[in-house]
């Protein structure tokens, strides 16, 4: 068993998962909150990711930099050294993955509302010229109607560079030919997430790595209207579209967020002017993979798959 860290400040009392950069523990701050407190792997531990120190970092410089009602708050953090923590809101009802069954829908009204929250705390990042690179129902939490986008640790400010990666059953045809994220590929993966939310599937669905990327860079899927025909018309050619191969062909988030808006009566997230950098793809790195986290409530049960091609095969037996 996983001892408790001592991190000034904070009281850890269990273990809720462990992941490719470090291991998550519920905990009370000075002032009794519970937080979920993210700790750095130890050094032993981070021998099979050597990046793992560098996208904990990452994460919590992101984590804090990012403030959005539908982003995950986080309280504090220290990036670097054998203590680095990041201490995280915390979400008992867990991730939206831990909510959802296999083939059933979300009921139409609540889809929309949880899609209004994602794309909006997303619509933030890009007018801050961020981008996420892990949209999945892993990295939704849930607070009762509020849904919120976690997890940081694949995302980065564009015009500082950053690592190239997702999750295979999210990721846009141009991460897979091995381009850096961008806006527009961060709309594809929130298109996954919105069809597999109103429909109860992905639109794609492998069973290998290789057949992933075929699907993702040729096939097109199963109509989204003919699979849940209660999802009006107009929202679902949206969703469709952000599927679009092509990234000048995906419709924008704010064109997505006024559509959800008239299913959900929430108000259209005031938008940041977007940073022109958040469509280019220069300062690229391939990353490396970080294995999941077991499945837990806490506010980062699942660390992103970081990384490409065959190191983000998640059907390759663990050793």
């Amino acid at each position: 068993m996983t001892d408790l860290p001592a991190i000034s400040g904070f009281r850890p009392t269990r273990l809720l998962g462990t992941g490719g950069t470090a291991h998550v523990y519920l905990a009370r701050d000075t002032a009794g909150r519970r937080v979920a407190l993210k700790v750095l792997l130890p050094e032993q531990e981070r021998v099979s990711n050597p990046a793992a120190a560098e996208m904990f970092a990452n994460e919590v410089r992101m984590t804090l930099q990012l403030q959005h009602p539908q982003l995950v708050r986080g309280y504090a953090g220290q990036p670097y050294g054998e203590d680095a923590y990041l201490a995280l809101e915390y979400f008992p009802e867990g991730s939206l993955d831990q909510q959802m069954m296999a083939g059933v829908p979300l009921p139409l009204e609540q889809g929309a509302r949880i899609l209004h929250g994602v794309g909006s705390g997303l619509a933030y990042m890009h007018g801050q010229g961020a981008v996420h690179q892990d949209v999945k129902t892993q990295n939704v939490y849930l607070d009762s109607e509020r849904a919120v986008l976690a997890d940081f640790g694949c995302s980065y400010m564009v015009g500082q560079g950053g690592r190239a990666g997702g999750s295979p059953f999210y990721m846009a045809p141009e991460i897979y030919r091995g381009e850096g994220g961008t806006a527009a590929s961060d709309v594809y993966s929130f298109g996954v997430l919105g069809y597999e939310v109103l429909t109860g599937q992905r639109p794609f669905q492998g069973t290998s790595y290789d057949d992933l990327m075929g699907e993702h860079l040729v096939a097109s899927p199963p109509a989204l209207a003919a699979l849940n025909p209660a999802v009006p018309r107009s929202l679902a050619r949206l969703l469709q579209r952000a599927l679009a191969k092509a990234p000048a062909d995906r419709p924008g988030l704010p064109e997505l967020l006024a559509e959800l808006e008239t299913l959900t009566g929430q108000p259209e997230a005031a938008l940041a002017p977007p940073d022109s950098s958040a469509c280019t793809e220069s300062g690229m790195q391939l990353g490396r993979p970080a294995a999941p986290l077991a499945p837990a409530a806490s506010a980062e049960p699942e660390a992103p798959a970081a990384g490409l091609l065959a190191r983000l095969n998640p059907f390759r037996k663990k050793g």
